[in-house]
C-alpha cells in the first residue's frame, strides 16, 4: 500500500464516488455507486477532503482518525459515520496500519428525483458530526453489512431495468436501519443524554433572562447545539427522543411564557414586549403570538382583565 500524504490544509474536492476510488486506488464499477472495502485500496491518503456525495463508512477496527465539524474522532470498531453533500472531512491514516472500513458511497444524482431523494432529509444523520458516530452490536454490523452487501452485487452486476430500483430500496433500507440503532443509541445512553437536555433547560432560561434575547434577537438550536459541543441535528434529534418535542418547539415554547409573563404582569406595550423578547416588528410578535396561542397580545390582555 502507498501512502500519500498530502498537505492536510489543502482541501480536495471529490464530486462523486468515482474521484474517491480515483485516490484510494479503489475498483469501480459504477459512476453513481459503489460499496468498496478499505483494505484493498492501493493508497493510504492522509488529506481533507470535501465530499459532494453520501458517504457511509462502517469501521471494523481502529486504524485512523477523522475529523469533521469542530472534533477528532478515533471511532471504534463496529460504528458507523455517515457524511453529506458539503461536509469537509480530514481523514488520517496510521502508519503502516491497513485501514479495515466497509463504505458506501452514492452520488446525488443517484436519489434525484426519486422516492428516496424526497426522503433525504429524513436521514439528518448525514450532517452530524463526527463524534456523532452509531456504534453497533454485531448483530445489527451484520445487518448493515447484508444490505451493503446486496448494493454491491448489484452495483457491479451488468446493468439492466431493475439495477436502479433494486439499489435504491437496498440503501433505504440500510438508511432505515441507521435510524433505528440511532434511536436505540439515545434510548441507551438516556442517562448521559439527560445531562445535555438539562443543560439546554438551564442554557435556555439564561438566555431569557440575559440582555443577549433583546440585543441577539431570539435564539437558535444552533446556539445551543454549540453548547453542547454537538451538531444541531443530532442536538435536535435527542431533544425529540428525550422530550417528544422539538428543540425548536422548546424554543419558541420558552418565548410565549416569557411573552404572557410580560403581557399580564407588567405595563408594557406590545411594542416594548416585542422588542424586549427579541422580534425585528411588533408585528411579527403579534403574529407570531396569536398563531401559538389563538389571540393577539392585545387581545389576551384584555381577556385576562374581563374574567
Amino acid at each position: 500500500m502507498v501512502y500519500k500524504t498530502d498537505d492536510m490544509s489543502k482541501i480536495i474536492h471529490l464530486d462523486c464516488p468515482d474521484r474517491y476510488c480515483e485516490l484510494y486506488g479503489l475498483e469501480s464499477y459504477n459512476p453513481l455507486v459503489a460499496v468498496v472495502e478499505l483494505d484493498k485500496a492501493e493508497n493510504a491518503v492522509n488529506a481533507t477532503v470535501n465530499f459532494d456525495f453520501y458517504a457511509v463508512f462502517l469501521k471494523h477496527i481502529k486504524c485512523g482518525v477523522m475529523q469533521y465539524g469542530m472534533t477528532t474522532y478515533d471511532y471504534d470498531e463496529g460504528t458507523i459515520v455517515s457524511i453529506g453533500p458539503g461536509q469537509v472531512v480530514s481523514c488520517q491514516a496510521y502508519e503502516g496500519k491497513r485501514p479495515r472500513c466497509t463504505a458506501l458511497l452514492f452520488d446525488k444524482e443517484l436519489v434525484r428525483g426519486t422516492a428516496l431523494g424526497r426522503k433525504m432529509s429524513r436521514y439528518s444523520f448525514f450532517s452530524y458530526q463526527s463524534n456523532e458516530a452509531l456504534h453497533m452490536s454485531d448483530q445489527e454490523k451484520q445487518t448493515i453489512m447484508d444490505c451493503m452487501e446486496k448494493i454491491r452485487v448489484e452495483a457491479e452486476e451488468d446493468v439492466d431495468l431493475h439495477s436502479r430500483d433494486i439499489i435504491l430500496m437496498n440503501i433505504e433500507l440500510l438508511l432505515e436501519y441507521c435510524l433505528r440503532f440511532y434511536d436505540r443509541q439515545f434510548t441507551t445512553r438516556e442517562v448521559a443524554n439527560r445531562g445535555v437536555l438539562e443543560q439546554f433547560e438551564a442554557n435556555l432560561a439564561d438566555y431569557m433572562q440575559s440582555e443577549e434575547l433583546h440585543r441577539n434577537g431570539l435564539p437558535t438550536v444552533k446556539y445551543f447545539a454549540d453548547r453542547a459541543c454537538l451538531s444541531p441535528n443530532y442536538f435536535g434529534d435527542l431533544v425529540k427522543k428525550l422530550t417528544g418535542r422539538t428543540a425548536q418547539d422548546i424554543i419558541l415554547g420558552h418565548i410565549i411564557e416569557l411573552g404572557k409573563q410580560m403581557i399580564l404582569g407588567t405595563d408594557m406595550t406590545v411594542n416594548e414586549i416585542s422588542d424586549a423578547l427579541g422580534f425585528q416588528y411588533s408585528q411579527h410578535f403579534s403574529r407570531f403570538f396569536k398563531k401559538r396561542t389563538g389571540q393577539t397580545p392585545t387581545e389576551y390582555r384584555q381577556s385576562s382583565v374581563n374574567k
